[in-house]
């Protein structure tokens, strides 16, 4: 069942969130607040997109930023594999960068490489320089949303932001980074620089965090996709505080808020303390042992390794199964729920009817 929230609505978000949808029986949302959700939900990380034949035909020709400030192709593609797999949630198809470079940051996403960044940021001056996002500027994701709230149904809608602390890597570095060693030498050797860098950031993520939930979307994910390559040391002094700010400002809302970065193991603790209602989970450690380190009172969401979907059914069967059955004894220990996903994103050349029936798998579980 579901249906637009009357502005007159008793729920505390109704005045400021006008457009929000009341999904009560959508399982994502249930597993993600400690509900009771008909089904074990699932949905993917990058699944609006690269492995499927019918987004590649839509975007031939199309970059990629232009394809994220075009309302009617942000829906269409991001309606594509809930039409073909039926997961239990839509994520809006857009990229970590999208407000940098509606804010004004000359930034361009590299086929093969990712975002570079024109004139990287590495002084205090280039941080007082750094433009400041306004929700007019990202006016095309606010319609794309509109446009995507009337055509999913009872489906749930994710929308999501980098977190400041890999916004901040791929400005400082100028783009992709194995080592990230720019981003730790500013943050080490000019620790105000730095905490001012990622409070422009958290407020640019707040920003259009913001933007989407008055849009309308029914969660949020903070994706902190390079935070793995920190020590819990550093994460505490020179992360924690932004990231918590961001899940602060949009706690308001009243909507579920995922946090997830890869090679987080190690910090799978600290990132449960930043406000996340749910937490992300990579391949790397099985979810029993995620809900022990993150503590009772959280959701878990997870974590099936990417690559374990070419290796054949029997594989990808008994993989499912696995962490179905870890989850399960996560839930028993504390944690308040299970959101099926993968530990990353899809691959590119992952066959799409794998992922269909990893879903129905799921849901039978």
């Amino acid at each position: 069942m579901s249906d637009l929230e009357d502005t007159n609505s008793a729920m505390t978000t109704g005045a400021r969130y006008p457009y929000r949808r009341r999904l009560t029986d959508a399982p994502l949302l249930a597993a993600a607040t400690g509900g009771r959700p008909s089904h074990r939900p699932v949905w993917f990380m990058r699944q609006a997109g690269r492995s499927l034949p019918e987004y590649r035909e839509i975007r031939a020709g199309i970059g990629m930023l232009e394809s994220c400030f075009n309302p009617e192709l942000v829906c269409e593609i991001t309606m594509q594999p809930v039409r073909r797999h039926k997961v239990d949630a839509a994520i809006l198809f857009s990229d970590i960068v999208v407000p940098l470079k509606a804010a004004g940051v000359d930034l361009d996403i590299v086929a093969g490489t990712g975002p570079v960044v024109a004139n990287p940021v590495r002084t205090a001056a280039d941080v007082a320089a750094l433009p400041r996002l306004r929700a007019e500027e990202v006016g095309a994701v606010t319609e794309a949303i509109s446009l995507l709230t009337a055509e999913l149904g009872d489906t749930p809608l994710i929308g999501f932001a980098g977190a400041p602390f890999t916004l901040a890597s791929y400005l400082v570095e100028g783009g992709p980074s194995r080592n990230h060693e720019r981003t730790k030498a500013l943050m080490h050797s000019d620790p105000t620089t730095w905490h001012a860098l990622l409070g422009a950031l958290a407020d640019t993520t707040i920003a259009f965090l913001q933007a989407q939930l008055h849009a309308g979307v029914d969660a949020i994910q903070l994706f902190d996709s390079w935070t793995g390559a920190l020590s819990e040391a550093d994460y505490r002094t020179y992360v924690l505080p932004h990231s918590e700010r961001v899940f602060a400002e949009v706690a308001e809302a009243g909507v579920p808020r995922i946090h997830f970065g890869v090679g987080t193991g190690e910090l799978l603790g600290v990132m449960g303390e930043v406000g996340a209602d749910v937490v992300g989970v990579d391949w790397r450690i099985p979810l029993d042992e995620a809900g022990r380190r993150v503590g009772p009172g959280k959701a878990l969401q997870g974590n099936l390794d990417p690559a374990v979907l070419f290796a054949g059914w029997d594989a990808v069967e008994k993989e499912v199964r696995r962490i179905a059955s870890e989850a399960d004894r996560a839930i028993a220990a504390g944690a308040t729920g299970h959101i099926f996903n993968l530990g990353h994103g899809v691959l590119p050349d992952t066959d799409p009817a794998v992922l269909t029936d990893v879903v129905e798998l799921v849901h039978s579980l």
